[in-house]
C-alpha cells in the first residue's frame, strides 16, 4: 500500500512539473497537439502508479519524452511558420456579412445547431448579431458583434433543409404553414440552409449558397 501512494507521489509531481514546463492550464486553450499529448501523458501515468510490476522508472522516461516531442513541436510551429497550420489548423470563418458559410461548417464537421450554440456561449442569440463569427483552430468561438444586438430568443426551425418538428411545435407555426412561407421565398424546403424566428415573428432565412434575409412572418406560439 505504502509502495503505491510512493508511486503515485512521484507520478504526480513529474506530471505537475511538466504540465507547468508546458504552460497550459486549460484544456480549452490548448491547440490540438498539445490536446493529443494530454491524453498520452493521462494515460502513460495510469500505468505504473495502478501496476507495480512495472518498474517506475518507464513511466517517468515515458512522460519525459513525451514532453521533449511536445517541446519539438513547438519549435518547429516557432520556426517554420507553414507549418502552423500543417500542425494547429488555421481558423474557419463560419459567419460572414453574407451569413452562414455552409462550406466552412462542413469542413470543421458541424452544423447550424452548434454554430447557434456556440454563438450562444458567446452571448449571442440571434445569427445576425455578428458581422464577422469564426472557429479557432483550439476549437473556441471568436465573433465580430454588430452595434445593436437584438434583444430576442430565435428558435431553429430549420436546419440544412431538415425541419426542427419541436422548434415548430413551441413557434406555433405547423408544416403545411412553413413550406407555405418557404414557397413565398421562391424555393423549397430542401433548399434553405437555416431559418429561425423569434417570439415578435423576426425571421432570419439563408438560402443554401445565398445571402440571408431578415423577414417578418405570423407567430402563434409565445416564449
Amino acid at each position: 500500500m505504502a509502495l503505491i501512494f510512493i508511486r503515485t507521489a512521484i507520478i504526480f509531481v513529474t506530471l505537475l512539473a511538466v504540465m507547468r514546463l508546458m504552460g497550459k492550464s486549460q484544456i480549452g486553450e490548448m491547440q490540438p497537439f498539445e490536446f493529443v499529448i494530454t491524453l498520452l501523458i493521462a494515460e502513460l501515468a495510469c500505468i505504473p502508479m495502478a501496476d507495480s510490476s512495472i518498474p517506475l522508472l518507464y513511466g517517468v522516461i515515458s512522460i519525459l519524452a513525451i514532453f521533449v516531442l511536445h517541446q519539438t513541436v513547438w519549435l518547429i510551429d516557432l520556426l517554420f511558420r507553414p507549418m502552423k497550420t500543417v500542425i494547429c489548423g488555421k481558423p474557419s470563418l463560419v459567419i460572414n456579412k453574407q451569413g452562414i458559410d455552409s462550406y466552412q461548417l462542413r469542413k470543421n464537421n458541424l452544423d447550424v445547431s452548434d454554430l447557434v450554440e456556440s454563438m450562444r456561449s458567446a452571448g449571442y442569440f440571434n445569427l445576425d448579431d455578428v458581422y464577422y463569427g469564426l472557429y479557432e483552430a483550439n476549437g473556441s468561438f471568436s465573433a465580430l458583434p454588430k452595434e445593436k444586438l437584438t434583444p430576442t430568443l430565435p428558435l431553429v426551425l430549420i436546419d440544412g433543409g431538415k425541419t426542427v418538428e419541436k422548434n415548430m411545435s413551441i413557434s406555433g407555426m405547423d408544416r403545411k404553414e412553413l413550406e407555405e412561407f418557404v414557397r413565398q421565398q421562391k424555393c423549397r424546403l430542401k433548399d434553405v440552409l437555416v431559418m429561425t424566428v423569434d417570439g415578435d415573428g423576426r425571421v432570419y432565412f439563408q438560402k443554401k449558397g445565398k445571402p440571408y434575409s431578415i423577414l417578418k412572418c405570423e407567430v402563434k406560439g409565445k416564449w
